[in-house]
């Protein structure tokens, strides 16, 4: 089979199933997953398609939580409040939680309890600050370089410090979330300290905004295999939670 034959043949395999599995069609088609990955890759390039681990989906609309962070505060208002609460419900007297950056991991800190009795480790300066008023709260800042798009710290210094910890539970904040695509970021810095975050911990919890979901951006964080819990607003097209729900994600409607 020709070059521009295999193409065509990937880009109708897309067309009719949504996806692209490279070792289903290597089998299929009798050749090497290598050639495949390279028809992927220069149909990628080509902006006909948008690779994935394993093979391919149709191209995603970016996520409106690139946007800086003075932006994204205005992105879901009445949502993240009450995802926030929902996640924050998740704590234990007693935990140790990493907390992400971003909008909506600080509504979650501003809902905890006052007699919340618990650790709170974050990158995040602006989740620290917002924690000075809870007494019972003990709070563990993690250094790095700041990376001001999202206000938080990030680099090797921050990762060899999230390797010394062991928590409970870890509520991430993502730009994009999708069941083939997977947990994405658009840097690759933050996505390397999301992913040490969650090997990091027992359980991790991915806050989804309506406007994080079905995207993709640039940088995968972790397969969705590492993802135990997933917080979306109650009024979520339940088809867009579907796929997860198969993957054995527990779902919570906030």
């Amino acid at each position: 089979m020709l070059t521009h034959q295999r193409k065509h043949y990937l880009l109708d395999l897309l067309q009719r199933e949504g996806q692209i599995v490279a070792k289903a069609v290597s089998d299929a088609l009798g050749l090497s997953e290598d050639t495949i990955r390279r028809d992927l890759r220069e149909l990628a390039k080509e902006g006909l398609l948008q690779r994935v681990h394993g093979g391919a989906i149709p191209n995603l609309p970016a996520s409106p939580a690139l946007a800086p962070y003075a932006s994204r505060e205005q992105i879901s208002q009445d949502a993240k409040p009450a995802i926030g609460r929902a996640a924050g419900a998740m704590i234990e007297a007693g935990q140790v939680v990493f907390v992400d950056g971003g909008t909506t991991c600080l509504h979650l800190v501003r809902q905890l309890p006052g007699e919340l009795r618990a650790t709170v480790v974050t990158h995040s300066p602006s989740i620290a600050v917002e924690l000075v008023h809870h007494p019972l709260i003990e709070v563990v800042m993690l250094g790095g370089r700041l990376f001001r798009h999202s206000l938080v710290n990030v680099g090797a210094a921050t990762v060899e410090a999230i390797a010394r910890i062991r928590a409970d539970l870890y509520f991430m904040g993502v730009s994009s979330l999708h069941p083939q695509a997977g947990i994405t970021t658009g840097d690759y810095e933050e996505a390397c300290v999301k992913r040490a975050l969650c090997d990091a911990a027992a359980r991790t919890v991915v806050l989804a905004s309506p406007e994080k979901l079905n995207t993709a951006s640039p940088f995968q964080i972790a397969p969705l295999s590492q993802v135990s819990d997933i917080v979306v607003l109650r009024d979520t097209d339940d088809a867009l939670v579907a796929p997860y729900r198969e993957m054995g994600i527990n779902i919570t409607l906030a």
